[in-house]
């Protein structure tokens, strides 16, 4: 049975900002942050969340996964809103399924990077998301992300085929021993040419350079015509502290890694405690 969230105790900071009007824009990641360990969002943080509309404030998904991975959790939140996805290196439209902005690694570059990995690494996994199709040369159930729980590969075949085309994120798995040697290799001859980001032990995500949930959230906030002082951005690990930087008021959940709450206005309960749902509480939106 699903409990109410912590209450502020009396020893809470004051809060300072801002009130409920201020906020018109709400920037939350999903894993770690909105989804619990059991990869849900509790009923009552759904309530909330489709409240905000209603209220003039907007709620988008900015998410490390594919569009088709964030798919359930858009739709059950009712949302229309654009929303981020693969770190920023792509904006979304799900309404017709499309890319409002993409900016993919060159494939020549995706390439060089495969070659280096399985010269050192033969038993590296490898895979390509061009857009919202995963395609790569075999799977192992052993190393895999959410994502590969969920659906099968769009495409199974010749690495350097799919490098002829642009190569949206670059994604390297196997024994965590493996992947912790990769990723200094990787970054002294491509650091120039790409974000790479550890999501864990026995994975590196690797994106164009100029690519950030920052820099995403910034268009964004553009194109609906909001402050960023107005922005609210809510998550847990590394890959967004830029977000948090940019944003008006910036949430980390008590799960969160240290350098993401070293960055917060406040530190929400855990993922697993309705975490979401107590920063609407605190900062007045629901």
């Amino acid at each position: 049975m699903e409990t109410s969230p912590p209450q502020s105790s009396p020893s809470d900071p004051p809060l300072l900002k801002p009130h409920k009007a201020d906020i018109r824009l709400i920037a939350v990641d999903l894993d770690g942050t909105l989804l619990n360990s059991k990869k849900q969002v509790s009923e009552q943080t759904v309530q909330a969340l489709k409240c905000l509309p209603a209220r003039g404030i907007r709620v988008l998904i900015a998410s490390a996964r594919p569009p088709r991975s964030v798919r359930p959790t858009y739709h059950a939140l009712g949302l229309d809103t654009l929303q981020i996805n693969y770190n920023g290196a792509l904006i979304w439209k799900e309404s017709d399924r499309s890319a409002i902005f993409h900016r993919p690694l060159k494939g020549s570059l995706a390439w060089q990077m495969i070659e280096l990995a399985r010269d050192q690494y033969d038993e590296v996994i490898v895979h390509c998301e061009v857009m919202d199709r995963w395609c790569t040369d075999r799977i192992d159930d052993a190393y895999t992300t959410e994502t590969g729980r969920l659906f099968k590969p769009d495409a199974v075949g010749d690495l350097a085929t799919f490098c002829q085309s642009p190569i949206t994120k670059l994604m390297f798995l196997g024994d965590p021993r493996i992947i912790a040697r990769l990723e200094p290799l990787l970054l002294q001859d491509f650091s120039e040419h790409v974000t790479i980001v550890k999501q864990s032990d026995e994975l590196l995500q690797i994106m164009d350079r100029r690519v950030s949930k920052a820099v995403a959230l910034r268009k964004l906030a553009t194109f609906y015509e909001v402050p960023m002082e107005q922005v609210m951005a809510i998550g847990d690990a590394p890959n967004d502290v830029g977000m948090l930087q940019i944003a008006g008021v910036a949430i980390a959940m008590d799960n969160a890694h240290k350098v993401v709450k070293s960055v917060a206005d406040w530190v929400a309960p855990s993922n697993d405690d309705h975490g979401v749902h107590a920063a609407l509480v605190r900062y007045g939106l629901c």
